[in-house]
């Protein structure tokens, strides 16, 4: 991949404005549904405020539940928007070298990824912090706040966004095999969603 290749993929994925919206949603989702879950734990609903075996860093992160289809949509748009509109061939007449082109698309799309996905989960710690203290979950009753200073809570953050980017290339990689959107973002979201929840 030459630097050109990563240059022609980072403006079109820079410059279409869904990129913008959806890099946001995919940071707003992930601190909304966050504080709604943490929202709805409270330490008068356990046997004493001290015996709350809540997992208070999950609960903050659960909004990477529902921001992962807005990285999948994100994702499968960057490669199947050219298939739709026959761009795609004008992309490999400029650039023949189709491994390079899909690398430049993955390593663009990760980047906004990494930008969205990481703001979303700094926001979900700050909200949870807060929400929980309000919620009983004080020094006072055994419960230290959320930090990235925690070890625990710095490798859970780091996990949820290498988590994100990796949902978005597999999402790329779907959309260049399938070359459709609807169809592409169908089997991203079956294998996340429908195959978790048969595990569980």
């Amino acid at each position: 991949m030459k630097a050109r290749h990563l240059l022609a993929e980072w403006t079109k994925v820079r410059t279409v404005p869904s990129t913008g919206w959806l890099a946001l949603a995919i940071a707003v989702s992930t601190v909304v549904l966050g504080a709604i879950a943490t929202a709805s734990v409270h330490t008068s609903q356990c046997p004493s405020p001290s015996e709350c075996f809540e997992d208070t860093t999950k609960l903050a992160l659960t909004g990477v539940w529902l921001s992962q289809a807005t990285v999948v949509v994100l994702a499968t748009l960057a490669v199947t928007t050219e298939y739709g509109t026959r761009m795609i061939q004008t992309t490999h007449a400029a650039m023949p070298r189709r491994p390079a082109v899909l690398m430049a698309k993955a390593v663009s799309v990760s980047l906004v990824v990494l930008v969205a996905g990481t703001a979303g989960v700094l926001g979900s710690l700050v909200a949870g912090r807060i929400i929980l203290v309000g919620n009983g979950f004080t020094i006072e009753n055994g419960y230290q706040p959320l930090s990235l200073a925690d070890g625990p809570t710095l490798r859970a953050a780091a996990g949820t966004v290498l988590y994100l980017i990796l949902v978005a290339l597999l999402s790329l990689g779907v959309g260049a095999l399938v070359r459709d959107t609807v169809g592409a973002i169908t089997v991203t979201l079956t294998v996340l969603y429908l195959f978790s929840i048969a595990a569980q």
